[in-house]
């Protein structure tokens, strides 16, 4: 199955419903208008149509294996790699004076959509490289800067976000690994890590490893944790490489997916670091590399899903079985079956609602560092907090459901492996998991970003969906309206209800019980809210004779398949939220035994 790039359906998201023109208007980015952005998603999808797709089954199939302490990438990976680095993708947003091209945030996430959705393996690798530039900038040294952030902003060394141990997963409190200061400024690194992505490779000629370990005189819990930074060869003053560090991979992991992405044990032995940022400030360090990674998780739920989806339409077009239900024609392509017909429906939908909160996300964040005033900044960055776990959650949700549909479609042929459909389903699956599992993103939502500034965040996310359903009635009357009408209503009631809950410390299991339904209600509305507004714009264009009629009709129709099959379920979602504690509490380990 072919891959297309769905460059149209990018360019309108960034500029008719996440708002990238704002981005614009603040002159941070002098070298971008829209010629620029049409430019680089053209050339991003031409590479991944071209390069990465033909890779995925091949990695799939073949794997990255591990032998004598080093990791060899699946066939065709390190030359893939070598091509994305030469053409600087990895330094798309990053700063001018670093090397990079000093672009929205916002555009290279809609760029690394089509890495994603073209070999999902891949991406995995450079994602990880654009998470440490994000850390380096934010808490690195001028030396460090220069040593190190140049090379990961050319490419030419990757990176890799080293937390996990056997006994620390999410509870990074529990993290054992140490470095011992050696006496000139460096420190030894000792313990094991798990689950590292792209820990090990042969696709570049340095890995730089950003690693949590403590200190000897670290208070315990998560209050000391350090952030190091350690690489595979050691670099001399002069930048060139010297020796092999005391690192290496024990073993790559059997995995659901994704076996093209190396996912390594990794043995510290007194490997030579450095810290990075200030000391027992590793976990707020580190939690600027893991938004970013957040974030762009999402775009891979994304990719997969949209890739998942391409394969299912090509194929319910020309699978044909029984008779059409519009025209009477027997043999009809199986898309003629509206459940056939509702159910990619429905995918493309819920693809285009997770790709604007994305871009949104991205947008807020480069209005966060970059609105003219000092109020515009927080208020962006209060939506960026606030969208993040929506994004990376919702999102990678999506990926996992689109691909099951995608099997679904398929039918049975969907079930065997030469199809290619499973792959998808595999490879997505690991998303919700990746960076915070999605109960972790949920708790997060609840539990800091919701109440960070009192709500003020979500009050005003509230508003601005309120001021497009003010404007729902000039494209829709009755129902599609009044369904993003309710929608609304309930976020703003769940909200009220989690920030009266916050209140009292006694209810506090009654939040948690609360946030994941609580966040799929967000999602499910913000997606809303993302098609409506792409709806509007669709209809002004239209309006004023421009743009392709049939194409943008379609945007219009779009959200009232949203709004049929996805707002409707906000009532159900809203007494989740509402279930409270007690009740599960009452549903003990016994009686889940039973």
């Amino acid at each position: 199955m072919t891959y297309r790039a769905p460059v149209r359906d990018l360019i309108f998201t960034l500029t008719e419903v996440a708002g990238l023109d704002a981005v614009a208007a603040t002159g941070a980015f002098p070298d971008y208008d829209r010629e620029v952005l049409a430019a680089v998603l053209e050339a991003a999808g031409q590479f991944s149509e071209g390069v990465l797709a033909p890779l995925n089954r091949v990695g799939d199939r073949h794997g990255a294996t591990c032998a004598d302490g080093a990791v060899t990438t699946a066939p065709g990976f390190a030359d893939a790699y070598r091509q994305f680095a030469e053409g600087g993708w990895t330094g798309l947003s990053a700063p001018a004076e670093a090397g990079g091209q000093q672009l929205p945030k916002a555009l290279e996430l809609a760029a690394y959509e089509t890495v994603h959705a073209a070999n999902m393996a891949f991406g995995l690798c450079p994602m990880l490289s654009l998470a440490a530039i994000e850390a380096l900038e934010a808490v690195g040294t001028e030396a460090q800067k220069a040593t190190w952030l140049t090379r990961l902003v050319s490419g030419e060394w990757t990176g890799a976000m080293v937390l996990t141990e056997p006994q620390a997963g999410s509870d990074l409190g529990a993290l054992a690994a140490t470095a011992t200061p050696n006496g000139d400024g460096t420190y030894a690194l000792t313990g094991q890590k798990i689950f590292i992505t792209w820990g090990d490779h042969d696709a570049a000629d340095n890995i730089i490893h950003l690693v949590l370990a403590r200190l000897p005189d670290a208070p315990p819990g998560p209050k000391g944790i350090s952030l190091f930074l350690t690489s595979k060869y050691l670099v001399r003053p002069d930048g060139t490489l010297g020796e092999r560090n005391a690192f290496r991979p024990v073993g790559i992991e059997h995995k659901l997916g994704i076996h093209a992405s190396p996912t390594c044990v990794m043995a510290y032995e007194g490997a030579t670091a450095e810290l990075v940022g200030q000391p027992n400030q590793g976990l707020t360090h580190m939690f600027v590399m893991m938004n970013a990674a957040r974030l762009a998780v999402g775009v891979e739920g994304v990719g997969i899903a949209e890739r998942a989806f391409q394969q299912a339409l090509a194929y319910a077009r020309e699978r044909r079985q029984g008779r059409s239900a519009w025209t009477g024609e027997a043999r009809a392509p199986i898309i003629d079956h509206p459940d056939v017909r509702r159910t990619l429906a429905v995918m493309k939908a819920k693809i285009a609602a997770a790709r604007g909160i994305c871009l949104s996300t991205g947008v807020a964040a480069d209005l966060a560092r970059h609105a003219a005033t000092e109020e515009d900044r927080r208020r962006w960055k209060g939506r960026e907090d606030l969208l993040t776990p929506i994004a990376k959650a919702w999102s990678t949700d999506v990926g996992c459901e689109v691909a099951s549909l995608g099997i679904q479609v398929h039918g049975g042929m969907g079930f065997i492996e030469e199809t290619g459909a499973a792959q998808h389903y595999r490879d997505a699956r690991i998303a919700p998991i990746y960076e915070g599992t999605n109960g972790i993103q949920a708790m997060d939502l609840v539990g800091r970003k919701l109440g960070q500034d009192g709500g003020q965040s979500a009050r005003e996310l509230i508003a601005d969906m309120k001021a497009t359903l003010a404007l729902l009635p000039r494209l829709y009357s009755g129902k599609p309206a009044e369904r993003f009408a309710k929608g609304v209503e309930a976020v703003e009631d769940a909200t009220l209800w989690l920030l009266d809950a916050k209140a009292d410390a006694a209810r506090a299991a009654d939040v948690l019980a609360g946030a994941d339904a609580y966040l799929k209600l967000m999602g499910d509305v913000v997606g809303g809210w993302m098609l409506a507004r792409g709806a509007l714009a669709a209809r002004a264009i239209l309006d004023a004779g421009e743009g392709d009629p049939e194409w943008l009709e379609g945007r219009i129709t779009l959200y009232e398949v949203y709004a049929a099959n996805v707002l409707g379920h906000a009532s159900s979602r809203l007494a989740a939220v509402g279930q409270g504690g007690e009740l599960l509490e009452r549903m003990s380990a016994g009686a889940l035994a039973g």
